[in-house]
């Protein structure tokens, strides 16, 4: 009998990856092999004309405590911020609006603010509190959370905050998400409420008060190595894990060419990959796992930042525009007053919409004039152009089909012991709820290491 502690290989350095690795340190021996060069997947921060800008998610939800709790162990604690200007708007129908209080992902709870924003038309604004005398049934059963919005209060909603609030998350269309994955707070609520405005204010009241967003001076791209740090555990970046077999003491994990492999052996293993690769290395081990992570799609989009000469345009922290209003820009983040930056104004625009990535497709050096060129249309003239930068994020966004909630309990449920999932893919695309994934797949991975709840 040895009391040597087991080992476990985290596949994927993104947040999940080292959320679990950090959540193991304690207990295990952990390598962390990322196949790219860096670690943090799509926390990544870089200079754009002499300033640095993240790349890709630039705060934490407060609300949600894994990624503020994270940043604290990793040293970062003292250092998070709450964002200088909160203040949001939506363009419909050719014109800024002030973004509703009271929403839930835009679904409305504050039929006095949607009204005085104007983002509705009068006779859309006029069909909405019939959901408060004619209700529907509780909602018991996941559905789109379009379909559940055009029912209760009419397809304008829908297009003009629904469709721009849940696809500036998940790059997806409300008539094709999941109720249950992508608003569970609302879901709960929709259990005892026969009126989806009523289901709302009840969700909003659950969700407290202070500030909502936490961000790092110099970007949240700084939280990725801190964490690693913090995590004790061996980081092999430039690793790609080409096959996963089972061994009497553990797993065996394949790395290297085909020419020129090499084998590591380990006591468990955490995925922390998105859905294509997790599943290639599920088929041999858990194929029916492996078939409904395969069934997982996704998304691509792109951050244009733009470097301007001047103060920072526009108003408040940014703006949201629906598909209906045909532009190429979804949404824009006046980055340099959202955080009160000094130095030249910058501004993060985001481009690509689940089943339409055609714009994706454009040179860099369009996406920047067709950016650029939009937001003039909506605030009027910018400063001079200084610099940009376009990331692209290919196959970056899950999208939470219908169903998708049974589906992760499938997965979970088709998983041997030693072997666990984490990442966007299944428990929440945010950053906090991508940490909470990694945490809950390093508590179930090893017997001894406690049980999932």
């Amino acid at each position: 009998m040895t009391d040597a502690r087991p080992t476990v290989a985290v596949v994927g350095g993104g947040m999940a990856g080292l959320a679990a690795a950090c959540a193991l340190r304690d207990v295990a021996d952990v390598v962390v092999l990322e196949s790219s060069s860096r670690v943090g997947g799509k926390v990544r921060v870089s200079e754009v004309g002499g300033v640095a800008v993240d790349e890709g998610a630039d705060s934490l939800l407060r609300r949600v405590p894994f990624g503020v709790d994270l940043a604290a162990a990793a040293g970062l604690g003292e250092a998070l911020v709450s964002p200088a200007s909160g203040e949001a708007f939506i363009r419909s129908r050719g014109r800024l609006h002030p973004l509703p209080t009271g929403t839930v992902m835009g679904v409305p709870g504050d039929l006095v603010s949607l009204a005085r924003s104007e983002v509705l038309s009068s006779l859309a604004l006029a069909r909405v509190p019939f959901d408060l005398v004619s209700a529907g049934s509780p909602t018991t059963e996941d559905v789109s959370v379009g379909a559940l919005v055009t029912a209760r209060l009419g397809r304008e909603v829908v297009e003009r905050l629904v469709d721009p609030l849940l696809g500036g998350v998940y790059a997806g269309r409300a008539d094709q998400l999941s109720l249950f994955a992508t608003l569970p707070q609302l879901a709960a609520t929709l259990t005892r409420h026969r009126s989806l405005i009523l289901a709302t204010r009840d969700a909003r009241i659950s969700t407290g008060d202070g500030p909502v967003f936490a961000g790092l001076p110099g970007g949240l791209g700084r939280l990725p190595a801190a964490v690693a740090a913090a995590s004790g555990a061996e980081i092999r970046t430039g690793t790609t894990v080409r096959a996963l077999q089972r061994t009497p003491g553990g797993w065996r994990l394949t790395t290297g060419s085909s020419a020129e492999p090499s084998y590591s052996e380990v006591s468990a293993v955490v995925l922390a990959l998105p859905a294509a690769p997790a599943a290639r290395l599920l088929r041999d081990v858990a194929p029916a796992a492996a078939a409904e992570v395969g069934e997982i799609d996704y998304a691509s989009v792109a951050i244009v930042t733009l470097v301007l000469d001047g103060p920072t345009p526009g108003r408040g922290s940014g703006y949201l525009v629906p598909a209906v209003e045909g532009l190429t820009t979804k949404a824009v983040t006046f980055t340099s007053r959202k955080w009160d930056t000094d130095g030249p104004a910058v501004v993060r625009a985001s481009v690509g919409r689940y089943g339409d990535e055609v714009e994706l497709q454009r040179e860099d050096s369009e996406l920047v004039r067709i950016v650029l060129r939009e937001l003039e249309d909506v605030v009027g003239p910018v400063g001079r152009l200084l610099d940009s930068r376009v990331s692209r994020w290919g196959g970056g966004l899950p999208q939470y089909a219908v169903g998708h909630l049974d589906r992760v309990r499938r997965i979970k449920a088709g998983l041997p012991p030693g072997l666990a999932v984490a990442g966007a893919a299944y428990d929440g695309v945010g950053v906090p709820a991508v940490i909470r994934s990694g945490q809950e797949a390093a508590a179930v991975v090893l017997p001894h290491n406690g049980s999932h709840d």
